[in-house]
């Protein structure tokens, strides 16, 4: 399913698709905002753990194994690097980089953030995005302008997108379930969320179903 065709799901990894409508989309939501001042078009593959051998190979902790191919590039501190080793598993990959040539190097490195730009990102299965594709888009429901995504939350059955409110609220008394003034979650199922489009910049949501019409 396409982008717009009403079948939302942003993930990490790229969500699976749900079967039935309305039924939760799984994915993995990035602790990030527009706020955090950092490029929220680029998307986390993970963080230098453990020193692997003696060649400057590491283990990834909180690896998105999509980003992580030999041959590939990712970014570290300031630096692009190249992938040229790939091992291990998905859970617990092992890279090694072109520029990281020693256990010291690697371990100096440990708890650093590795990143891929968007751009730079593997496609996609269709009707699926990376997390940083949403974030900044409008939100808004038929043609009344609701806010802007600023994030994604994890919650415990699915995925949902922190919209800023353009105002205090749609009414000016705007709440909803682990929402806080001039901010709305919006879970990411299909009965929310009619449309999406992240090369228009827009998502379409229900806002009567959210029950705050």
């Amino acid at each position: 399913m396409s982008a717009g065709s009403g079948d939302p799901r942003a993930s990490s990894e790229g969500a699976r698709p749900a079967e039935e409508v309305g039924a939760p989309l799984v994915g993995h939501a990035d602790e990030r905002s527009v706020g955090d001042g950092e490029d929220s078009r680029a998307v986390p593959a993970g963080r230098v753990g453990r020193a692997h051998g003696l060649d400057g190979s590491f283990y990834v902790t909180g690896a998105r194994p999509r980003l992580l191919v030999a041959g590939g590039t990712v970014r570290l501190d300031d630096r692009t690097c190249t992938i040229v080793r790939r091992a291990g598993t998905d859970e617990h990959p092992i890279v090694r980089l072109e520029e990281v040539r020693d256990r010291p190097a690697a371990e100096e490195l440990r708890g650093r953030e590795l990143t891929v730009e968007l751009a730079e990102a593997p496609a996609l299965g269709e009707g699926e995005w990376w997390a940083q594709e949403l974030v900044g888009c409008e939100v808004l429901d038929g043609e009344r302008r609701v806010g802007m995504v600023i994030g994604l939350m994890e919650l415990p059955s699915c995925e949902a997108l922190e919209v800023r409110l353009v105002t205090s609220g749609v009414d000016g008394q705007h709440k909803s379930a682990g929402s806080s003034v001039g901010q709305l979650l919006v879970p990411m199922v299909s009965d929310a969320i009619r449309h999406v489009d992240p090369k228009r910049r827009r998502i379409d949501v229900n806002m009567a179903f959210l029950g705050e019409d």
